[in-house]
């Protein structure tokens, strides 16, 4: 029979001692079969302790957190490219010292190949062939690693399940671009993505970053007219609105709790006018409620994103006092907090000359180092760089 001194000992537990009943043992060191009261015993119990220790994954990489994080978004594509080797040139020579990389894309595709058994096998693509291989050079490099993880907008979700989508009529329905959303209101989705999340935590990646938390864009005016599944929400006695802002959050809460065993900070991206509203009607996000489940908030604060914002008729030509005027009123709202998360900003380094002539300017150092200098002046220091194309600008200062 195994000792449970024994067992205890290699669990890290307290030892109990146990004597047989109604023995006690005497000054001498025999055991008498007379019954003493417990009171009159030499016993002594040890306590276990009160909370054992809780599980956390390790991964085998090693990783700290910056001084503050100044990060670049990376595709698949460039992370298992050549461009990667380019990517990490810039961050050798500048004060930028993290990546935002695609681990499941804005089309619900995984960047990388799963193993044959894992249940997202059929949605992954070869465009990062080695991913621990990646973190490995990342590690060398000192390069804070953030998964991102596009969640709500998921075309090859909706086209594989139709019924977590929403429909119009007989079909999955579709945005102008052609891309679909899959429902918040289904937890089924929810423990789909958290999944992928987890896989990505197993990895090595410190941070997962929760992207297009939300609903469809202006969908307030067509919730009425598709057809979905109102989930547990269905029943509830509250608004439309009311019942999307509480699955959106309930959904970031829910990720939350659920990545706490793998040791991984959690960041999502929010719309940065939600800041400015109670709340955001159409798409479900209430930044404060969000914010109170995360580690960070990433606000997306591109000038070229506003309209007429903060008494600034054209914000993509007025860099600095855009993000400077945002980050006054985001510091208000994130004061108000219980759980304050690090605000940490998407910044714009792409030129949007979309809005045509007069109302863009070309970005370049001048721009990129006026939003920084826009955010440390409200004492924000943390920020990322958005380009989709992932070629950024040389020569900017990003000294905090």
């Amino acid at each position: 029979m195994v000792k449970w001194s024994k067992i205890a000992a290699s669990l890290g537990l307290a030892t109990l001692c146990f004597l047989p009943f109604g023995s006690a043992q005497a000054e001498d060191g025999k055991v008498t079969g007379k019954e003493l009261s417990l009171r009159e015993t030499s016993l002594q119990v040890k306590t276990l302790p009160e909370a054992m220790p809780r599980f956390v994954y390790d991964s085998g990489f090693t990783f700290e957190y910056p001084d503050a994080v100044r990060g670049i978004y990376v595709t698949g594509h460039s992370a298992g490219g050549g461009r990667f080797e380019q990517l990490t040139k810039l961050l050798d020579k500048t004060d930028l010292n993290a990546m935002v990389i695609d681990i499941k894309d804005d089309w619900g595709n995984l960047t990388y190949e799963p193993e044959a058994s894992s249940p997202y096998a059929s949605i992954g693509q070869p465009y990062i062939k080695d991913p621990k291989q990646l973190l490995k050079k990342m590690e060398e490099k000192k390069i804070y690693p953030i998964a991102r993880v596009v969640v709500f907008k998921d075309s090859v979700l909706s086209k594989a399940k139709p019924e977590l989508s929403f429909k119009n009529g007989s079909q999955v329905w579709k945005n102008g671009s052609g891309e679909s959303f899959v429902n918040p209101f289904m937890k089924e989705v929810w423990d789909y993505n958290v999944g992928i999340a987890i896989e990505a935590a197993k990895m090595g990646f410190q941070e997962i970053q929760f992207d297009y938390v939300r609903f469809p864009e202006g969908f307030e005016t067509r919730d009425k007219e598709l057809t979905y599944n109102g989930g547990p929400y269905a029943e509830r006695n509250s608004t439309n609105v009311e019942k999307r802002v509480q699955a959106v959050t309930d959904f970031v809460e829910y990720a939350k709790k659920k990545l706490e065993p793998y040791g991984v900070k959690v960041s999502v991206d929010i719309f940065g006018y939600t800041a400015t509203l109670p709340e955001a009607p159409g798409i479900g996000q209430n930044f404060s409620k969000i914010s109170e489940h995360v580690d960070v908030i990433s606000s997306m604060i591109y000038p070229s994103h506003w309209t007429s914002y903060f008494g600034i008729a054209k914000p993509d030509l007025e860099p600095y006092k855009l993000v400077k005027e945002y980050a006054k009123v985001e510091k208000a709202k994130i004061a108000k907090l219980d759980n304050k998360p690090i605000s940490r900003p998407w910044i714009q380094d792409f030129t949007a000359s979309w809005l045509g002539a007069g109302n863009y300017k070309v970005y370049g150092k001048a721009e990129i180092e006026a939003q920084i200098k826009g955010l440390q002046d409200e004492g924000i220091n943390e920020f990322l760089l958005w380009d989709a194309g992932n070629t950024y600008t040389e020569g900017v200062d990003y000294t905090p």
